[in-house]
């Protein structure tokens, strides 16, 4: 069961890569606490306007924890901290200057949707872990 004060993961539901991460972290998470909301819903639109991103051209996803909202690089880096797997491989990225990790990170996002695909919907959890996620109301 997730707390309220549990860290928050605001993807892009729609994106195919957003949501293979997502279902990634559910298999490799240590303390199954993330919350996942998604930038299409309600509380995902009011979290992107509040941090500077628009809810309806997303350029990052968020990684809200302890109060702190950490975006692209260093989103990912505070993510990958949460995870075991091969996925921590990319907390070596903590070696580059953060320009050249944003640098990076901007390519990926500028071009996921072509690079990855992109959904008409977001993909609706399983029930084991649909109260951990947060998605538009149309769902």
């Amino acid at each position: 069961m997730t707390s309220p004060a549990a860290p928050i993961w605001l993807y892009d539901g729609v994106c195919v890569l957003c949501s293979g991460g997502v279902r990634y972290t559910l298999r490799h998470e240590r303390d199954h606490a993330i919350r996942f909301v998604a930038i299409q819903s309600g509380e995902g639109h009011e979290l992107a306007r509040t941090h500077g991103i628009d809810p309806d051209e997303p350029d990052s996803f968020l990684f809200v924890e302890n109060g702190r909202a950490l975006a692209k690089s260093d989103g990912v880096l505070a993510l990958t901290r949460h995870l075991n797997g091969p996925a921590r491989l990319l907390l070596l990225g903590r070696a580059l200057p953060k320009r050249w990790r944003d640098w990076l990170y901007d390519r990926i996002a500028r071009n996921r949707y072509r690079l990855f695909g992109k959904k008409d919907t977001c993909e609706i959890p399983d029930p084991a872990t649909r109260h951990r996620f947060t998605l538009p109301d149309n769902l």
